[in-house]
């Protein structure tokens, strides 16, 4: 099984680590021209999956040592281990013959690339137990990425389980042993005042590091309003699904954050690149209220969610978010929520 151990995390002390702590060497010293060949690299080991066996594409792109410390369908592939199912074919194409990942958004810094793509194409072979549905397929998969002299040492995926359950109208197929496998509680992370100490004390005269406290604030005890423009809009909720699944049922207020009171969300990780920031958290917190018509079940979550957040002119613009809808939905035990 995968673990679940976020990428950012273990690089705290590293690239992302450096950026929040204001200690700056490693990312003053990697010239801009190494963050666009980080980049292309990233960007050619994912068009060299389109076609290339999974063996090449290592070879050519992956260094010694390489580590996947979540897979995009981890939720689906870790209920489906040891299950006899039929393999899904490497990278998936045998599941999606006509597999095309359309790329949406890139962002670097050190040694260090997020990359947002689009999964697209037809079901027409088993995924993860799921018989073949000849349905179309478009979900998101973000995927952050460590590099070292060239190659991809190590990568953290995250991928719209949900969404992709949903397309396909099909639910986890059962296990021999008639469990789910959950998502654990790992309580790690860092708390967001903490980074925000590090960030206040950092070179504010650089326009990452002031968009960078700008995005730790809205984690933090007291998030101010004056950080957005006027016309900030949220383009996509961490939990879209969930957020439809509530209107759909016209209880839209019993949001995530209404339904866990407690929620304190931790901060793995801050990626930024001029007006980009890119930050992976963990929401937090017990289910003590009612989530989208979901009665109280006093359960803790904690789920990995990526932001992504554009600035202009020294404010807060548009955000963007991306959570694990399908892991929350198991640790609740409330996957007829997806049923809508």
């Amino acid at each position: 099984m995968v673990t679940r151990r976020s990428f950012l995390i273990r690089t705290a002390g590293a690239s992302a680590g450096l950026a929040l702590a204001g200690q700056l060497p490693r990312q003053a010293a990697a010239q801009p021209s190494q963050t666009e060949r980080n980049k292309q690299v990233v960007l050619a080991y994912k068009a060299a999956m389109k076609s290339k066996p999974l063996a090449a594409v290592q070879a050519e792109f992956m260094g010694p040592g390489y580590r996947r410390t979540r897979s995009g369908l981890q939720n689906l592939a870790n209920n489906a281990e040891d299950q006899g199912f039929a393999n899904n074919g490497e990278y998936l194409r045998g599941a999606i013959p006509d597999r095309n990942d359309v790329i949406e958004e890139v962002v670097a810094e050190g040694d260090t690339v997020g990359l947002l793509w689009r999964v697209t194409g037809t079901h027409r072979g088993p995924l993860f137990g799921i018989p073949a549905t000849g349905r179309a397929v478009n979900f998101y998969e973000a995927g952050i990425f460590k590099l070292a002299a060239g190659k991809i040492v190590e990568a953290w995926f995250l991928g719209d389980e949900a969404g992709l359950l949903k397309q396909l109208g099909a639910k986890i197929p059962p296990r021999k042993d008639g469990r789910m496998i959950v998502p654990p509680l790992t309580n790690v992370g860092e708390d967001p005042d903490a980074v925000l100490k590090r960030l206040e004390a950092s070179d504010l005269t650089r326009i990452e590091n002031r968009n960078r406290l700008m995005v730790a604030r809205s984690k933090g005890s007291a998030p101010p309003a004056g950080d957005r423009t006027a016309d900030f809009k949220q383009l996509r909720f961490g939990f879209q699904h969930l957020r439809e699944y509530g209107i759909a049922k016209n209880v839209v207020s019993q949001s995530i954050t209404a339904a866990l009171p407690d929620r304190r969300d931790r901060i793995d990780g801050l990626l930024a690149e001029g007006e980009k920031v890119w930050m992976l958290f963990k929401v937090s917190g017990t289910q003590s209220a009612p989530l989208y018509g979901l009665a109280p079940t006093g359960k803790r979550v904690e789920l990995p969610e990526i932001g992504i957040m554009t600035f202009a002119d020294g404010k807060w613009k548009q955000a963007w978010y991306f959570g694990d809808e399908l892991g929350m939905l198991l640790q609740l035990d409330a996957l007829h929520m997806l049923e809508v």
